[in-house]
Parts: structure tokens; sequence; C-alpha cells
């Protein structure tokens, strides 16, 4: 039989009871989360506070302004140029061959030397050429003889024909031998003249003035007129001449500036674009366009010479076309491109940036010339740009200033900051090699910085002893206290190596020293030369350095 079911009072206590735990759960819950909630509150808060300042001052100058860099747009000149990769092509360039076939008996020059035009090269044995010449000689001798005779022949042939002694066939066969005869003794001058340049040919100069390269062929080899190589290769170098290409758009310019018959400036600049190598002129651009590459070839000339530009060198061509004359200029870096055009960051009164458009027109270097958009005056941001937007508030800068010279290297050091830091090698190689008064100069500025030191109670460097020097034996007795106190500046070591003994000749101003008075040092020390100044105060660092060594 099944089981009873349970009475229904007690199934609903059951479920009661069900409901009251599951209520009292969801409450310890809700309370347990209000409390934690009520807990990180405050630390939230704070580090959310943090964070807000942060990023409020992030990049930020005092009350929010964004700090940038601006400068004002301004009116002038400004060069237009137009930029080329060029290559240094000579002049003229000769291959030197000999013209005859002989053995090469000598080199007339040195590899990489300059030559000039007619300077001998080379000579080739002359000796098969000499008796050639020789030959031509005798065989011309042998046939003008033969010639001379023949003539003489005919004016007796001419005689006898008058006297109707002989026929006149005769006569006739006569001047047909003296025309044969002079027409071979034409032959035998050319034979000559021709052994004559031969002989000439033995001998090789140099066609043009210019570099020679290296040599191709060694002496003692057999030199032939059909070699393809010859002997050396001449490149003029001066003047030369760098072929380089330009964008075809450009020609319509470049065309209308020759036309006007003004000479067209022309710089070759280095690879890196930081030197400038020569200064030339335009000579002639090509007469056609190159399809593969848009791009239309011109040849400048260059004086060089300070043989800045060799053959077949790399360069950077500019080529002045004209100057802008009162053209609104900015620095490049305050062109910013955009989506739709370029554009700058205009400063107002108010210290509120605008982005503006503006149409822009030649450069030159880091200057721009702008034809709209802006006016000369107008402040433009060109640093700082990264963290403006439309009408954001900015705090104007300066760059710091970096002092130079003209040439753009920094300022030289003083010769006592040069001294100092040099090694004690250094010093030491560099002391000998300087006059009296540089010596003298040195000394005195290291003796006001010991004087200086002891006046702010610091303990002055101690010379220091030279390692190559043996150790110096201990005095035997000190000087007199008052005699240092009234001795000449010290000499440290720093401000010059410990120096030779001094001759014998040169004891005797130092005695004489020694034995002075105070107040007679203090007196005669500014009349004295520089060279004495010099001696007793390398003297004087001497005695300082063999005390040091002495008490170490």
């Amino acid at each position: 039989m099944p089981a009873p079911l349970p009475p229904p009072a007690q199934s609903a206590g059951r479920a009661l009871l069900w409901i009251l735990l599951v209520i009292a759960a969801v409450g310890g819950g809700w309370y347990g989360w209000q409390a934690y909630q009520s807990s990180t509150t405050p630390a939230r808060d704070a580090k959310g506070a943090t964070d807000a300042k942060s990023a409020k001052g992030f990049g930020k100058g005092a009350g929010g302004a964004v700090p940038v860099v601006a400068v004002a747009a301004s009116k002038g000149e400004l060069d237009v140029f137009l930029t080329g990769l060029g290559t240094v092509v000579p002049l003229r360039t000769v291959v030197v061959k000999s013209r005859v076939d002989g053995q090469l008996m000598s080199v007339g020059f040195r590899e990489g030397q300059l030559v000039q035009e007619g300077q001998l090269l080379a000579e080739i044995d002359p000796r098969p050429f000499q008796a050639s010449l020789k030959q031509a000689e005798g065989q011309l001798a042998r046939d003008q003889a033969q010639l001379a005779n023949a003539r003489i022949d005919l004016e007796r042939y001419k005689t006898l024909l008058g006297q109707d002694s002989i026929a006149k066939q005769q006569v006739d066969s006569q001047e047909a031998l003296v025309r044969q005869l002079e027409g071979t003794v034409r032959v035998d001058q050319g034979l000559l003249d021709n052994a004559r340049l031969q002989l000439t040919y033995a001998r090789i100069t140099a066609p043009i003035a210019g570099r020679v390269g290296l040599r191709q062929v060694d002496p003692g080899n057999i030199v032939r007129s059909g070699d393809a190589n010859g002997l050396v290769v001449i490149t003029q170098q001066q003047p030369i001449t760098v072929l380089f290409t330009l964008p075809q758009d450009t020609l319509p310019g470049v065309l209308r500036r020759q036309a006007d018959g003004g000479k067209v400036p022309v710089e070759a600049w280095d690879r890196e674009l930081k030197a400038r190598l020569a200064t030339g002129e335009l000579a002639a651009v090509d007469n056609q366009v190159d399809v593969a590459t848009g791009t239309v070839k011109l040849k400048a000339t260059f004086r060089n010479d300070d043989a800045a530009l060799f053959p077949n060198q790399f360069v950077n061509v500019r080529m002045k076309l004209e100057t802008l004359s009162n053209a609104t200029v900015v620095p490049a870096a305050a062109i910013q491109r955009g989506a739709q055009s370029l554009f700058v960051y205009v400063v107002k009164d108010d210290n509120r940036v605008t982005a503006r458009p503006v149409k822009l027109g030649p450069q030159d270097g880091n200057r721009v010339a702008v034809t709209e958009g802006v006016a000369a005056g107008e402040v433009v941001v060109v640093d700082g740009i990264d963290r403006l937007r439309e009408g954001a508030t900015v705090a104007l800068a300066q760059r710091p200033e970096f002092k130079g010279t003209v040439d753009g290297q920094a300022e030289k050091k003083s010769g006592a900051s040069r001294w100092m830091s040099l090694t004690d090698e250094q010093k030491k190689a560099a002391w000998e090699k300087m006059s009296p008064e540089q010596k003298a100069r040195l000394l005195e500025a290291k003796a006001k910085r010991e004087a200086e030191a002891k006046k702010d109670g610091a303990k002055p460097d101690a010379p220091k002893a030279d390692a190559a020097k043996p150790e110096a034996k201990k005095p035997e007795a000190k000087k007199d206290a008052a005699s240092k106190a009234d001795a000449p500046p010290k000499a440290a070591a720093e401000a010059a190596p410990t120096p030779a003994p001094a001759p014998a000749a040169e004891a005797a101003p130092r005695k004489r020293w020694v034995e002075m008075t105070p107040d007679e040092k203090k007196a005669a020390w500014p009349t004295l030369p520089p060279e004495v100044k010099a001696r007793i105060l390398e003297a004087k660092a001497k005695r300082e350095a063999e005390g040091n060594a002495g008490k170490q």
C-alpha cells in the first residue's frame, strides 16, 4: 500500500522555514556588500582625484596651458633651389696608347701624378726607328744623285739636238727619265718623313693636362698599337663637370633662366648635404627627356681648383633658379599635414591656437614660403604641436641657445682648460714644444689657483711625480719658511711635467733669486722676462716635487 501523505499543516511550516532562510541569506549578503563598498570608496576617490590631477597637469604649464615654441612669420628674400643627384664627370678622358710596336724602355710618370700637356710619359726602344730613318736618308741621297745626273744629260742632249747631232727621240727619253727620277725622290722624301715620325712616336707624351691613373704596362714589356688597355688613362679635372638630372616639370623654368643670358649658379654638396664642395655654373641642357624616368640631364662646370671633386664621385646638386623677394617665410617645422590640406597652428592674441590651412611656395632648407594662409607677423607653433587641439591655450617658451663659432663648432676651450684635460704623457710631450712665454703663462695660472685654494682653506693639489723619473732623494735641509711664503707662485705637475735639471749656466739666476728679500722679489718679479720667470718657476716646481717625493 502507498505511504500515507503528511498532514497539510506540517508541509506549510517547512516551506515557510525555507523562505525565511533564503531571505536571511540575501539580507546578510546585501549588508556585507554595503559594508565593503563603504570601506573602499574613500580609497577609490583619492586615487581618482590623483589620476585626474595627473591627467590634467600632464604636458601642461601653469593654468593648464600647453608649453610650445613659436616664432613669427617674416617677410624677406627666399632663394629658389632645384635639387638633384649628380655624378662628377671629367671634362676629357684619354686612354694613352702607343702608336708603334716595340719594347717599353722607361716610364716617366708616377701613378696618380698631375701631368701637363706634352709631358713625357713613356719611351719605346728607338733603335729600330733610328735605323729606318738612316735607311730612308741613304735612299733619298742616292735617288737625288741619279736625278742630278739625268738632268745634266738632258741638257747635253738638248744641245746636240740643236746641232742636229742626235735624234729627238733620245731627248724625249731623257726627259722622261728625269721626271721618273723626280717622282722617285718625292717617294724617298715621304719615306724619310715617315721614318722621322715613327721615331717621334717612340716618345709617348701626354695629350692633355690632367691626373694619370694606374699604370697598365710595366717597363720591359712589348707594347703594340692595337693594345686595348693602353699604357695609362688621363682624366682632366680642372675644370671638371657634373652630370645631374632634374624632373621634366622644372625644365621650362631652367630654359627661361638660360634664355635671359645670365649665368645659372650651381652648387655641389657631399652625400649627406653637410658640406659644400664646389660652386660652378650651368653649362648645357640635354635635348631630350628620358621617357623611362621623366627627367632631363643637365651638365654643370666647376673650376675645381682645390680638387674637391673627383671623377665618378656622387654629389648632391643645388641649382639656384631665382630669388623671391618680399615672400612670407615660416620654419618648415611649423607645417603640418592634415587629412584634407596642409595647415599650421597660429597663436592668437589670447594665447589660444587655431589650425589654419596654408598654401606653400618654394622651400630653401628649413625655410618655406607661404603664399596663402599666414601673414607676416603672425606667430606659428614650431614645437609641441603633438599636444595641441583647436582652441587650446598655450604658454610660449624658448628653446635653449647653444653658442658656437661661425663654422658650427663649439667654442674652443681656454688654454688652461685644454691643458688640464691632457694626460701626463700628452703634457710631457707638449711641454717640450712650448715657448718660454707659454710655459710662464701656464705656471702663473697654476700659482693663482693655488693662492685661491689657500685663501679658501683647501689644500692645493700636490705635484705628481713623473713615473719615468727615478725616486728623488730627500732634501738635506728645509728651506726657510719666510722664503717659501714670499717665493714666486708654485708650479704643479698638471701645469708642467717635471723639467730636466737646468744647465750650469742657469744656476746664477736661481742663486740671486733665492738670496733676495721678499720685498725685493715682489718688486723684481713684474720686470723679469718670460724666459727668466719660466726658469725660476721650473726650479721651484722641481724642489717641491722632490720634497713631496721624500715625504712619501
